[in-house]
């Protein structure tokens, strides 16, 4: 799946915490039927910088260089890293079994 690219930078729109929250709940809703990781991972990135990339990072427990690296999708993040950026943010991440038609 391509990145949605923009404009304008979307982070820099979201003002408020409600902001970034109905952001992120459009980003899920939007990526539901999509297993790719990387949509999950630019929107906690956007969000991320919405917030403060700083506070993001202690709150995480993660180091703030480390932090834009994973986000930029230079690396491959483990599970509980995501998991801590995501509860920085305010989410939990959780398995949905999936529904799949035979082919």
């Amino acid at each position: 799946m391509a990145i949605k690219t923009y404009p304008v930078d979307i982070a820099a729109e979201l003002k408020t915490e409600e902001d970034i929250e109905g952001f992120i709940e459009a980003s899920i809703e939007e990526a539901k039927n999509d297993t790719d990781p990387k949509y999950l991972i630019h929107a906690l990135e956007t969000a991320a910088r919405a917030r403060g990339m700083l506070a993001t990072a202690q709150e995480a427990e993660v180091d703030r260089a480390n932090l834009y690296r994973i986000l930029s999708g230079e690396t491959d993040p483990r599970a509980s890293t995501l998991a801590k950026i995501a509860n920085a943010l305010g989410y939990r991440l959780t398995l949905v079994k999936q529904s799949f038609s035979p082919v």
